[in-house]
């Protein structure tokens, strides 16, 4: 009944304009005359469509079918108690934690090399040989000053058996001959190092000797990377002491490949860069695959606080207003339909997008989500199912 009037209204205007007034329909026969009634017209048609729009929009906000499809739609979401866990990202390098050198004991030039870069090698493995010219040359030396020795040995030990010379005489030339034969065995050893062997399983990282070139004892020829023990180090500001103990188990991400592992902290340093302020935190890799290598970029999340039993929303759900009130529009009931209820709130720390509710929100509540932005107090809404 409210809109009838405006309606009967309308009608009223509509007749009276089509009743036939005397020379209503006449066109005057002067051009002047022609152009002052079209302006009238147009005028008359211009004030009628403005009516006509401002009623429809009467006659569209007191129906009940167009208002509720007029409602903006939203989706909501309930609200939920969860155990919040806060994570500091730091920065990151992979690490070898077991390189080997393959050495040579002696020195000598290597005339054969087995292995070059990047090639698997196992424990035991013949790396390179050497040629021990010199002690060869050393050794026919000593055997002949060993032959000479036992022959003044043997004759020096029949005269003190028949008790002819003295005593330090047959003694210097026992301590002779073995002294000899130590050298000997000594030499022997040595010679027996020509050939090298890994000490290792692992990939060949590094070969600093080639084919030709001499090798002195201590001196690396290869270098020996065992994939298998590798580490994430990470230099972690000051302020985290007391968040981080060894033991403790951190998400290991490397973004070059799209992967991630847990491992767990093996090491604290224990002094205070003092030009970063940083300390050494080092993890322990398990089962790490062909593509993790030393020197990878990697990024450590080390879990710095933990809160149970918390409200936590979406972080882009909280609206701020003009004086800096934090709210949020939850779902209410409303005559007839449901309509958005503002919440103000308290917020706490967020990560990975949720955010912390300290007062406002208890749990249970319906959260609005889409839709949110642009919402009035107490304006009705239209829920869309979820599919």
């Amino acid at each position: 009944m409210k809109y009838l009037i405006p309606t009967f209204i309308l009608l009223a205007l509509l007749l009276s304009a089509c009743q036939p007034q005397e020379n209503a329909n006449a066109i005057p026969e002067k051009l002047e005359d022609k152009r002052a009634l079209l302006k009238e017209k147009r005028t008359e048609l211009s004030k009628l469509t403005e009516f006509v729009d401002k009623l429809e929009k009467a006659v569209a906000e007191q129906d009940p079918t167009k208002v509720a499809e007029n409602r903006p739609i939203v989706t909501t979401v309930p609200v939920e108690r969860t155990n919040f866990k806060h994570f500091v990202e730091i920065q990151a390098a992979v690490e070898a934690d077991d390189y080997v050198d393959v050495t040579s004991e002696v020195a000598g030039r290597i005339t054969k090399l087995t292995a070059e870069e990047g090639d698997d090698v196992r424990r035991g493995q013949l790396i390179a040989e050497l040629d021990l010219d010199q002690l060869k040359k050393q050794m026919a030396e000593l055997e002949k000053s060993l032959e000479l020795a036992n022959t003044v040995f043997e004759r020096q030990k029949r005269l003190w058996d028949q008790n002819i010379g003295s005593e330090i005489q047959y003694l210097e030339a026992k301590n002779n001959k073995e002294r000899l034969e130590k050298s000997v065995e000594t030499l022997e050893y040595q010679m027996s190092k020509a050939k090298i062997y890994a000490p290792a399983s692992g990939v060949v990282e590094t070969v600093f000797l080639q084919t030709g070139e001499l090798a002195s004892p201590g001196m690396p020829i290869i270098q020996i990377l065992n994939p298998r023990k590798l580490k994430a180090v990470a230099d972690v500001p000051e302020n985290y002491l007391r968040a981080i103990k060894k033991g403790d188990a951190v998400t290991v991400e490397f973004p070059a490949l799209d992967q991630e592992q847990r491992a767990r902290i093996t090491l604290i340093g224990r002094t205070i860069d003092p030009a970063n302020r940083t300390f050494k935190v080092e993890a322990a890799l398990s089962k790490a695959s062909s593509l993790i290598k030393p020197n990878l970029l990697a990024v450590m999340y080390i879990q710095d606080e933990q809160i149970d039993d918390v409200v936590t929303i979406p972080l882009e759900m909280v609206q701020q207003e003009v004086g800096g009130k934090d709210y949020v529009y939850v779902l209410g009931e409303g005559e007839g339909s449901p309509v958005a209820r503002k919440v103000y709130v308290e917020t706490g720390d967020s990560y990975d997008g949720n955010i912390v509710i300290k007062e406002g929100l208890e749990g249970g509540e319906t959260l609005i989500m889409e839709g949110a932005r642009g919402l009035a107090e107490n304006e009705p809404v239209k829920v869309k199912q979820q599919g």
